[in-house]
């Protein structure tokens, strides 16, 4: 990207006793240049900062340009925050997946939730999955010499023309010379598989493992885990998707297919590489594995172990709970009901607690047109059709993974407080095993 496409980084929070407070940044300042070079985005900032001396050029709200010095530990952080993590603007994807979550939404809500990112800033810094299609051999370069490694990488099948009919675009025949460079170089991917009936299974399925597979080997292998997930579908997509839902017959099918190739590729290997997304086993109706089965979580991110995890933690955290409280109270909490049997344990836990009762509201996205949901998927609607002239209590416990991040809109547009009013009962969202066990203690009218 050329230079001039960088814009001035916009400084939304400054931490307290940092440098940079020491100094008197303040929000809504500009960060403009770090010794001369004007960083394209996060990665450029932390590795310019990297450094014992540096001279900053910011750009204030009155839009006064400043110099400061700065000596530090070259590990020192300055302690800026800022409104994105990409200055130069975000690389859009250039595939047509049918399957892509943002054409699976209805026209006319919040432009953010319409942006369409491959971009491989995101892929190192978060774990965002990107298809190495869009990239310019200036960006190559930049991923070998800044070491960006591990990158997340969306696959879905190693044959070319099953990887091109899925993407919609002719460069995506190019995944495997792509995973070799990355060998070559000693830099490593986290692979997905997004398994659509009809189109990448079967056969195509265990072709698609058996080569990434190949790639897990040596002390930094170019394919360090690979997530198969069950394609995700909305009433919203376009007819002509040729896509169809994984029903509890294809999730079976499937698990005992994967399960075959980890069970033989783990003896020669010594380890597992392949995971299934707990979705699985939601959908088949089927036991999670152990949580022994997981190993280091390598693909958490992508739903691989999350609900066992999220059990053990449960079960941890669970130890702080009182053994009453006072007044009594009662609460809905709502997830979807893809994981209704699976909470059951926090459920009978938290309603040991004298004088708390704890009723689990689970439920499908209508919205979305599903039959089975994840809790991430469901939004104000859903919770209107669910809920509405039912006895919730004294509030709901809304996971804030519902929400927005940093704000109270559901992916519908509705936001908590039009929802609780409509309802008539508080909503108090919370964030994780912490807060759901604060929110049945602490919350109270």
């Amino acid at each position: 990207m050329s230079e001039i496409s960088v814009r001035p980084a916009l400084i939304t929070k400054v931490l307290p006793d940092s440098i940079a407070a020491e100094i008197g940044f303040e929000v809504g300042d500009r960060l403009v240049a770090i010794n001369g070079t004007k960083p394209r985005d996060l990665i450029d900032y932390k590795f310019l900062c990297a450094d014992e001396v540096l001279e900053l050029e910011v750009l204030d709200a009155k839009g006064k340009t400043h110099k400061v010095e700065i000596e530090k530990d070259y590990d020192e952080e300055l302690g800026l925050e800022f409104e994105t993590a990409l200055f130069d603007g975000l690389i859009q994807c250039n595939n047509r997946c049918p399957f892509c979550f943002i054409d699976q939404q209805p026209p006319g809500k919040r432009e953010s939730l319409y942006l369409k990112d491959d971009d491989y800033r995101l892929s190192f810094l978060y774990g965002s999955y990107l298809t190495l299609t869009n990239l310019t051999q200036k960006e190559w370069n930049r991923i070998e010499q800044m070491r960006l490694s591990p990158l997340y990488v969306s696959v879905h099948a190693t044959e070319p023309e099953i990887r091109i009919r899925l993407l919609k675009n002719q460069r995506a025949e190019q995944i495997l010379e792509q995973i070799k460079w990355f060998q070559k170089r000693r830099l490593q991917i986290h692979a997905q598989v997004v398994v659509c009936p009809g189109i990448n299974d079967g056969i195509h399925l265990e072709t698609t493992l058996r080569d990434l597979a190949k790639f897990h080997k040596g002390a930094v292998p170019a394919v360090a885990s690979i997530a198969v997930v069950p394609v995700g579908l909305t009433r919203f997509r376009p007819e002509e998707d040729e896509l169809i839902p994984v029903t509890p017959e294809k999730a079976k099918e499937v698990i005992s297919q994967v399960q075959k190739l980890q069970g033989e590729l783990g003896k020669k290997k010594g380890k597992n590489c392949i995971w299934l997304a707990d979705e699985w086993f939601l959908i088949a109706g089927e036991d999670l594995p152990p949580e022994s089965h997981y190993e280091d979580y390598p693909q958490i991110d992508n739903g691989v172990g999350s609900i066992r995890l999220f059990l053990r933690k449960f079960e941890e955290a669970a130890k702080i709970l009182p053994a009453s409280v006072s007044p009594e109270r009662k609460f809905t909490w709502v997830v979807g009901n893809a994981v209704e049997k699976a909470f059951q344990p926090i459920l009978e836990t938290l309603n040991k607690v004298k004088g708390l009762t704890v009723e689990m509201a689970a439920f499908p996205s209508g919205y979305w047109g599903q039959k089975i949901s994840v809790t991430g998927l469901l939004t104000g609607e859903d919770l209107l059709l669910n809920l509405q002239g039912k006895d919730l209590g004294d509030g709901i416990l809304l996971p804030s993974l519902m929400l927005k991040h940093g704000d109270t809109k559901f992916l519908d547009d509705r936001t908590v407080e039009e929802v609780a009013e409509k309802l008539g009962v508080r909503i108090f969202p919370v964030s994780g095993i912490e807060g759901l066990i604060e929110g049945c203690v602490n919350n109270q009218d």
